[in-house]
């Protein structure tokens, strides 16, 4: 690698007070886009969006951690630097593969144009390779992929995968004729020498399906394609898409020989305040298994004042059903378990205060016993009041989170309620619904002593709480 980091500059950590306990979080530094997941001599593999001289985005380098567990994080050496001829501003987002036992990685090289214009960009794809998945050298031919002639400068976030003999990539992209986001397909049968598919799905409208795609992932599951990808530009409905950006899905059929993918409209993945830049992996007993950044928008994370910023979201075994993409939290999250505070029916006709020992690190499991309860909701509170709070009522879900503005957001259940799975972090909280047909994620900071509470009109479930251990 022909640049190196300067260590001398990497920004400390001051406070701990926000540090995730069972999340992957940066040493020190910016985080954002989780990249190359996957799964390569004996360890799952999660790179990510990484700056690590400043708490604030900046030229993108790939952070690195290693897992045998799914649970338990290693820190690696940082994979890939900027700063070479064709990744000069910045290495973006990109995935992963193995191949005749070699890890490759495929990323979007940034580059600025030398006007001062931030604005003013180009990208291309790049490759780069190593054989015991710690040091990574960049392909000496970079880039395999130029921008074509029909695009814009956004063209980013490649992600490769094999069907059959041959390997396909999506990039996100810009179309130059009608600025609208779309998805390209390309093809190889060698990693290196790619040829271009064209277009295989795009947006029909600005305000409906976005002027820019990015960290496109399309996969097979349960028989089905499916495409997710991050939508920019996607107007506010009155409760649906109120992020600036989202996380969507479409579930049809790509057609290889056609190089043509045919969806279902949009929807949302994930329904919280704070959800982006999603990608998949698929694990070696054949689960698909999805992990995003809790992204904070144009909010301001906290933790930026302590050196450092971001963190991603669990990972989630992702289920197609009745034409709707679940999310679960995966199996291996019970292993983290290190005491039962509860387990037993709880009967509520009104508000119960939850005793729990530890309340930033717990997981709930509420499931509903009789009759669908007309209301039921859980929060947590400080001296300051609520924090974040989860209602249902009737197949409505409102989710309010603290803030200044912007506190709300909201579901609806196409089912009747059955179940209701909290994971607390030191700063985050992530729901998953009715087994995952709905999800919210969510970050929070508060310095003061916490508790949490479920109410109901009348309902009786049973209640698990469980205090969750260190992830290391």
């Amino acid at each position: 690698m022909a640049n190196k980091l300067d260590q001398t500059k990497f920004i400390q950590i001051t406070n701990n007070r926000y540090r995730q306990r069972y999340h992957i979080t940066t040493p020190g530094g910016w985080l954002n886009d989780p990249n190359g997941l996957c799964f390569f001599k004996g360890y799952y593999h999660v790179f990510y969006q990484y700056h690590p001289y400043s708490a604030e985005w900046g030229p993108m380098h790939w952070g690195h951690v290693r897992s045998k567990d799914l649970l338990h994080w290693e820190q690696l050496p940082t994979a890939l630097v900027p700063g070479d001829k064709e990744d000069s501003g910045g290495c973006f987002s990109g995935s992963a593969i193995v191949k005749d036992d070699r890890l490759y990685l495929f990323y979007t090289g940034h580059n600025y144009y030398q006007d001062n214009d931030t604005d003013h960009f180009y990208e291309n794809q790049n490759m780069a390779y190593s054989d015991d998945g710690i040091t990574f050298h960049k392909y000496s031919q970079n880039p395999i992929i130029t921008t074509p002639t029909d695009n814009t400068q956004h063209f980013r976030d490649p992600k490769v995968w094999q069907y059959d003999s041959e390997y396909y990539m999506v990039i996100g992209s810009q179309s130059k004729s009608n600025h609208l986001g779309r998805i390209l397909l390309y093809k190889s049968s060698d990693l290196i020498n790619w040829k271009s598919c064209g277009p295989i799905a795009c947006s029909k409208g600005k305000e409906t399906e976005g002027w820019m795609w990015e960290c496109p992932d399309m996969f097979e599951l349960n028989g089905q394609n499916v495409l997710i990808c991050s939508p920019m530009g996607i107007k506010a409905q009155k409760k649906t898409f109120l992020n600036l950006s989202q996380v969507c899905y479409s579930i049809g059929e790509l057609n290889y020989q056609q190089a043509a993918f045919s969806g279902t409209a949009f929807k949302e993945v994930d329904q919280g305040h704070n959800f982006y830049a999603t990608q998949t992996m698929l694990t070696p007993d054949g689960r698909r298994i999805l992990i995003g950044w809790m992204s904070p928008f144009e909010e301001k994370m906290d933790e930026q004042a302590d050196g450092w910023a971001g963190s991603l979201t669990l990972p989630r075994e992702l289920i197609l059903e009745n034409n709707c993409l679940k999310s679960r939290p995966i199996k291996e999250l019970q292993q983290l378990r290190t005491a039962t505070i509860l387990d037993k029916e709880i009967v509520l006709t009104g508000n119960k205060q939850l005793s729990v020992t530890d309340p930033q690190h717990t997981e709930y499991l509420f499931k509903v016993k009789n009759e669908t309860p007309q209301t039921f909701a859980w929060q947590i509170n400080d001296a300051n009041g609520t924090i974040i709070k989860l209602a249902v009522r009737h197949n409505q879900v409102t989710l309010f989170r603290r803030g200044k503005n912007d506190q709300y957001r909201y579901a609806t259940l196409t089912t009747p309620l059955t179940d209701i799975h909290i994971f607390v972090d030191t700063s985050s909280v992530e729901f998953f619904i009715n087994d995952g047909a709905v999800s919210f994620t969510e970050r929070y900071y508060t310095t003061r002593k916490i508790t949490t509470s479920i109410s109901s009109n009348n309902c009786t479930l049973h209640g698990n709480i469980y205090t969750l251990g260190e992830d290391d």
